[in-house]
Protein backbone atom coordinates (compact mmCIF):
# COMPACT_ATOMS: atom_id res chain seq x y z
CA UNK A 1 0.00 0.00 0.00
CA UNK A 2 1.28 3.46 -0.94
CA UNK A 3 0.00 7.00 -0.93
CA UNK A 4 1.11 10.01 -2.94
CA UNK A 5 0.66 13.07 -0.73
CA UNK A 6 0.75 16.59 -2.17
CA UNK A 7 0.43 19.34 0.41
CA UNK A 8 0.13 23.11 -0.14
CA UNK A 9 2.11 22.83 -3.36
CA UNK A 10 3.24 26.09 -4.94
CA UNK A 11 5.09 25.91 -8.26
CA UNK A 12 6.52 28.57 -10.51
CA UNK A 13 7.62 28.28 -14.12
CA UNK A 14 9.79 30.94 -15.73
CA UNK A 15 9.31 33.17 -12.72
CA UNK A 16 5.50 32.98 -12.88
CA UNK A 17 3.44 31.21 -10.22
CA UNK A 18 1.28 28.48 -11.75
CA UNK A 19 0.24 26.32 -8.81
CA UNK A 20 -1.05 28.14 -5.75
CA UNK A 21 -1.44 25.67 -2.92
CA UNK A 22 -2.57 22.29 -4.28
CA UNK A 23 -3.54 19.56 -1.80
CA UNK A 24 -4.41 15.99 -2.76
CA UNK A 25 -3.78 12.41 -1.64
CA UNK A 26 -3.81 9.42 -4.00
CA UNK A 27 -3.76 5.99 -2.33
CA UNK A 28 -3.06 2.58 -3.82
CA UNK A 29 -5.97 1.26 -5.86
CA UNK A 30 -7.58 4.69 -6.20
CA UNK A 31 -8.15 6.68 -9.39
CA UNK A 32 -8.14 10.46 -9.01
CA UNK A 33 -9.02 12.64 -11.99
CA UNK A 34 -7.84 16.24 -12.24
CA UNK A 35 -9.91 18.34 -14.64
CA UNK A 36 -9.79 22.03 -15.46
CA UNK A 37 -9.75 24.57 -18.28
CA UNK A 38 -6.68 25.29 -20.38
CA UNK A 39 -4.01 27.12 -18.41
CA UNK A 40 -5.31 26.03 -15.02
CA UNK A 41 -2.07 24.20 -14.13
CA UNK A 42 -2.97 20.55 -14.80
CA UNK A 43 0.17 19.61 -16.72
CA UNK A 44 2.29 21.72 -14.38
CA UNK A 45 1.02 19.56 -11.53
CA UNK A 46 2.11 16.40 -13.38
CA UNK A 47 5.50 17.86 -14.26
CA UNK A 48 6.13 19.08 -10.71
CA UNK A 49 5.31 15.68 -9.22
CA UNK A 50 7.69 13.97 -11.64
CA UNK A 51 10.45 16.58 -11.19
CA UNK A 52 10.65 18.05 -14.68
CA UNK A 53 13.45 20.67 -14.85
CA UNK A 54 12.22 24.26 -14.89
CA UNK A 55 9.22 23.55 -12.64
CA UNK A 56 10.31 25.03 -9.33
CA UNK A 57 8.56 24.06 -6.11
CA UNK A 58 8.66 27.25 -4.06
CA UNK A 59 6.77 25.81 -1.07
CA UNK A 60 4.78 22.76 -0.07
CA UNK A 61 5.68 19.07 -0.26
CA UNK A 62 5.37 15.96 -2.42
CA UNK A 63 5.86 12.68 -0.57
CA UNK A 64 5.34 8.99 -1.23
CA UNK A 65 4.25 7.09 1.87
CA UNK A 66 4.09 3.30 2.28
CA UNK A 67 1.84 1.23 4.54
CA UNK A 68 4.43 1.31 7.33
CA UNK A 69 4.37 5.12 7.30
CA UNK A 70 7.82 5.33 5.73
CA UNK A 71 7.87 8.43 3.57
CA UNK A 72 10.09 9.56 0.71
CA UNK A 73 10.37 13.32 0.16
CA UNK A 74 10.30 13.66 -3.62
CA UNK A 75 10.87 17.38 -4.08
CA UNK A 76 14.68 17.24 -4.17
CA UNK A 77 14.90 13.97 -6.13
CA UNK A 78 15.68 13.73 -9.84
CA UNK A 79 13.05 12.23 -12.17
CA UNK A 80 14.82 8.85 -12.32
CA UNK A 81 14.99 8.73 -8.52
CA UNK A 82 11.27 9.42 -8.34
CA UNK A 83 10.70 6.59 -10.81
CA UNK A 84 12.79 4.27 -8.60
CA UNK A 85 10.68 5.35 -5.63
CA UNK A 86 7.59 4.07 -7.47
CA UNK A 87 6.23 6.83 -9.73
CA UNK A 88 5.43 6.43 -13.41
CA UNK A 89 4.33 9.09 -15.88
CA UNK A 90 2.74 9.01 -19.30
CA UNK A 91 3.29 12.07 -21.46
CA UNK A 92 1.05 14.06 -23.77
CA UNK A 93 3.79 13.93 -26.40
CA UNK A 94 6.15 11.00 -25.74
CA UNK A 95 9.77 11.58 -26.72
CA UNK A 96 11.33 9.71 -29.63
CA UNK A 97 14.55 7.92 -28.67
CA UNK A 98 16.39 6.77 -31.81
CA UNK A 99 18.58 3.71 -31.35
CA UNK A 100 16.91 2.50 -28.13
CA UNK A 101 14.31 -0.26 -28.42
CA UNK A 102 11.31 -0.53 -26.12
CA UNK A 103 12.28 -3.97 -24.87
CA UNK A 104 15.92 -2.96 -24.31
CA UNK A 105 14.84 0.10 -22.36
CA UNK A 106 12.55 -1.96 -20.15
CA UNK A 107 15.23 -4.58 -19.52
CA UNK A 108 17.57 -1.88 -18.26
CA UNK A 109 14.84 -0.28 -16.13
CA UNK A 110 13.79 -3.60 -14.57
CA UNK A 111 17.39 -4.59 -13.83
CA UNK A 112 18.15 -1.16 -12.32
CA UNK A 113 15.23 -1.69 -9.95
CA UNK A 114 16.56 -5.10 -8.89
CA UNK A 115 14.30 -7.19 -11.14
CA UNK A 116 15.01 -10.04 -13.54
CA UNK A 117 15.75 -8.73 -17.03
CA UNK A 118 15.44 -12.23 -18.50
CA UNK A 119 11.69 -12.16 -17.75
CA UNK A 120 11.08 -8.89 -19.59
CA UNK A 121 10.69 -10.30 -23.11
CA UNK A 122 7.75 -12.49 -22.08
CA UNK A 123 6.23 -9.69 -20.02
CA UNK A 124 6.44 -7.23 -22.90
CA UNK A 125 4.79 -9.69 -25.27
CA UNK A 126 1.96 -10.32 -22.80
CA UNK A 127 1.37 -6.62 -22.14
CA UNK A 128 1.44 -5.81 -25.87
CA UNK A 129 -1.31 -8.36 -26.45
CA UNK A 130 -3.45 -6.86 -23.69
CA UNK A 131 -3.49 -3.43 -25.37
CA UNK A 132 -3.41 -4.63 -28.99
CA UNK A 133 0.05 -3.20 -29.58
CA UNK A 134 1.53 -4.46 -32.84
CA UNK A 135 4.33 -6.93 -31.89
CA UNK A 136 6.29 -5.74 -34.91
CA UNK A 137 6.74 -2.37 -33.22
CA UNK A 138 8.38 -3.79 -30.12
CA UNK A 139 11.80 -3.81 -31.72
CA UNK A 140 11.58 -0.39 -33.31
CA UNK A 141 13.38 2.54 -31.70
CA UNK A 142 11.32 3.92 -28.84
CA UNK A 143 8.39 5.99 -30.20
CA UNK A 144 10.13 6.62 -33.53
CA UNK A 145 7.61 6.88 -36.38
CA UNK A 146 4.75 5.73 -34.17
CA UNK A 147 1.27 7.23 -34.35
CA UNK A 148 -0.18 8.95 -31.30
CA UNK A 149 -2.26 5.89 -30.48
CA UNK A 150 0.71 3.56 -30.85
CA UNK A 151 2.77 5.72 -28.51
CA UNK A 152 0.08 5.56 -25.84
CA UNK A 153 -0.25 1.79 -26.23
CA UNK A 154 3.53 1.60 -25.86
CA UNK A 155 3.31 3.57 -22.62
CA UNK A 156 0.66 1.16 -21.35
CA UNK A 157 3.04 -1.71 -22.09
CA UNK A 158 5.76 0.07 -20.10
CA UNK A 159 3.42 0.62 -17.16
CA UNK A 160 2.37 -3.04 -17.18
CA UNK A 161 5.96 -4.29 -17.13
CA UNK A 162 7.33 -1.80 -14.58
CA UNK A 163 4.35 -2.05 -12.18
CA UNK A 164 4.78 1.31 -10.43
CA UNK A 165 3.10 2.28 -7.18
CA UNK A 166 1.53 5.49 -8.54
CA UNK A 167 0.94 6.44 -12.20
CA UNK A 168 0.59 10.05 -13.35
CA UNK A 169 -1.39 10.13 -16.61
CA UNK A 170 -0.99 13.47 -18.36
CA UNK A 171 -3.85 13.63 -20.88
CA UNK A 172 -3.62 9.95 -21.74
CA UNK A 173 -6.61 10.36 -24.06
CA UNK A 174 -4.79 12.91 -26.24
CA UNK A 175 -4.27 11.44 -29.70
CA UNK A 176 -6.17 8.22 -29.03
CA UNK A 177 -8.99 6.91 -31.15
CA UNK A 178 -11.93 5.16 -29.49
CA UNK A 179 -10.47 1.66 -29.73
CA UNK A 180 -7.03 2.65 -28.45
CA UNK A 181 -8.54 4.64 -25.58
CA UNK A 182 -10.66 1.68 -24.53
CA UNK A 183 -7.72 -0.76 -24.66
CA UNK A 184 -5.29 1.45 -22.74
CA UNK A 185 -7.86 2.61 -20.18
CA UNK A 186 -8.97 -0.97 -19.54
CA UNK A 187 -5.38 -2.10 -18.91
CA UNK A 188 -4.81 0.69 -16.39
CA UNK A 189 -8.15 0.02 -14.71
CA UNK A 190 -7.11 -3.64 -14.46
CA UNK A 191 -3.83 -2.63 -12.81
CA UNK A 192 -5.67 -0.70 -10.11
CA UNK A 193 -7.37 -3.94 -9.07
CA UNK A 194 -4.63 -6.52 -9.70
CA UNK A 195 -1.53 -4.51 -8.74
CA UNK A 196 -3.14 -1.95 -6.43
CA UNK A 197 -1.94 0.84 -8.72
CA UNK A 198 -2.82 4.36 -7.66
CA UNK A 199 -3.64 6.72 -10.53
CA UNK A 200 -3.67 10.49 -10.92
CA UNK A 201 -5.31 11.08 -14.32
CA UNK A 202 -5.13 14.58 -15.77
CA UNK A 203 -7.72 15.02 -18.48
CA UNK A 204 -9.99 17.46 -20.29
CA UNK A 205 -12.67 14.92 -21.12
CA UNK A 206 -14.87 12.62 -19.08
CA UNK A 207 -14.73 10.01 -21.88
CA UNK A 208 -11.49 8.71 -20.34
CA UNK A 209 -13.44 7.94 -17.18
CA UNK A 210 -16.00 5.70 -18.89
CA UNK A 211 -13.50 2.82 -18.64
CA UNK A 212 -10.96 4.10 -16.14
CA UNK A 213 -13.42 4.75 -13.35
CA UNK A 214 -12.55 7.67 -11.10
CA UNK A 215 -13.06 7.40 -7.36
CA UNK A 216 -12.35 11.10 -6.86
CA UNK A 217 -12.56 14.09 -9.22
CA UNK A 218 -10.73 17.37 -8.57
CA UNK A 219 -11.53 20.63 -10.36
CA UNK A 220 -8.38 22.72 -10.80
CA UNK A 221 -8.91 26.44 -11.42
CA UNK A 222 -6.12 29.05 -11.52
CA UNK A 223 -3.61 26.71 -9.93
CA UNK A 224 -5.72 25.57 -6.98
CA UNK A 225 -8.29 22.86 -6.30
CA UNK A 226 -11.67 24.57 -6.49
CA UNK A 227 -13.74 21.49 -5.64
CA UNK A 228 -13.31 17.79 -4.94
CA UNK A 229 -16.05 15.21 -5.32
CA UNK A 230 -17.04 11.86 -6.74
CA UNK A 231 -17.44 10.79 -10.37
CA UNK A 232 -20.68 12.76 -10.58
CA UNK A 233 -18.52 15.90 -10.68
CA UNK A 234 -17.16 14.88 -14.09
CA UNK A 235 -20.70 14.29 -15.31
CA UNK A 236 -21.70 17.75 -14.09
CA UNK A 237 -18.88 19.27 -16.15
CA UNK A 238 -20.41 17.81 -19.30
CA UNK A 239 -23.54 19.86 -18.60
CA UNK A 240 -22.17 23.10 -17.19
CA UNK A 241 -18.55 23.43 -18.25
CA UNK A 242 -16.30 25.24 -15.77
CA UNK A 243 -18.39 28.39 -15.39
CA UNK A 244 -19.71 27.47 -11.91
CA UNK A 245 -16.13 27.34 -10.60
CA UNK A 246 -14.69 30.35 -12.37
CA UNK A 247 -14.90 33.61 -10.45
CA UNK A 248 -16.81 35.90 -12.78
CA UNK A 249 -17.43 38.58 -10.21
CA UNK A 250 -16.80 42.02 -11.61
CA UNK A 251 -13.89 43.93 -10.18
CA UNK A 252 -14.67 46.66 -7.71
CA UNK A 253 -15.69 49.82 -9.56
CA UNK A 254 -12.95 52.39 -10.01
CA UNK A 255 -13.69 55.95 -8.94
CA UNK A 256 -13.00 58.46 -11.71
CA UNK A 257 -12.58 62.05 -10.56
CA UNK A 258 -13.62 64.73 -13.08
CA UNK A 259 -13.19 67.72 -10.84
CA UNK A 260 -16.51 67.29 -9.09
CA UNK A 261 -18.04 64.48 -7.06
CA UNK A 262 -16.55 61.01 -7.55
CA UNK A 263 -18.16 59.08 -10.41
CA UNK A 264 -18.42 55.40 -9.56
Amino acid sequence: MSELVVEDLHVQVGGQMVLNGVDLRVASGEVHAVMGPNGSGKSTLAYAIMGRPGYEVTSGSITLVDDESNSVDLVDLSPWERAHAGLFSTQQYPTEVPGVGLENMLEEAVEAAGGDRSAVEAQVAAEAELVDFDPGLLYRSLNVDLSGGEMKRSEAVQLGVLRPRIAILDELDSGLDVDALAAVSHRIEQATHEDNLGVLAITHFSRLLTVLHADVVHILIDGAIAETGGPELAAQLEDTGYDPWIDTRAESPVEIHLGGDPWP
